[in-house]
């Protein structure tokens, strides 16, 4: 029998899962599909939950396997280009000749304070949806779903070193875009 109270939370908590997926697979109707999918296994599933965590961390639970899932099925079906050169150089210019920054990171105050505000999480999407798809599906899958470097490899049929340059790149690339949107703005500074 149908719960209405557990249904109208699935409902309730939809826009979330929604942006999430979004968010992963940069695909609106793989999005719909994995979240269509999750709110069947939940509702399949429902006598699993025994309610010692939250709603919301069991579906994102469920979640973030179908995107593992999808994430899989696409990099069967499409391989992920190698890094190019023109990358390389936005990468060489973060550095002097000498392996040093150009320039010092500014001071980001205290990040523990910083994650706890909201609008920081917003910051963090619009950063992560303006970077290149290949840096974002790489640093999504290790840092966000938390697969093992050999499996990103297996999966998206790229070498070690190719991974890690990618979540270099990734991460200097949203640290840049932090820096500018949120830090420099003073918001995120104490």
């Amino acid at each position: 029998m149908a719960d209405p109270d557990f249904n109208a939370e699935l409902n309730r908590l939809r826009p979330t899962l929604m942006r999430f997926a979004v968010l992963q697979l940069r695909d609106e109707q793989s999005a719909e599909d994995v979240v269509q999918d999750t709110m069947l296994a939940a509702l399949q599933g429902r006598e699993k939950f025994s309610g010692r965590a939250q709603l919301k961390t069991w579906l994102v639970a469920i979640l973030k396997n179908k995107i593992v899932d999808r994430i899989r099925q696409r990099s069967r079906e499409a391989p992920l280009p190698q890094v190019g050169d023109s990358e390389a150089e936005d990468f060489d210019a973060l550095f002097q000749a000498d392996g040093h920054w150009q320039e010092k990171p500014s001071n980001w105050g205290n990040p523990e304070a910083a994650l706890q505000q909201s609008r920081f999480y917003d910051v963090m999407e619009l950063c992560m949806n303006a970077l290149p798809e290949n840096l974002a599906r790489v640093f999504t899958m290790r840092e966000i779903l938390e697969m093992e470097t050999e499996e990103i490899c297996k999966e998206l049929a790229i070498s070690t070193s190719n991974c890690w340059v990618v979540l270099y790149r990734a991460r200097m690339r949203l640290r840049e875009c932090l820096q500018l949107k949120w830090f420099s703005e003073g918001v995120g500074a104490e």
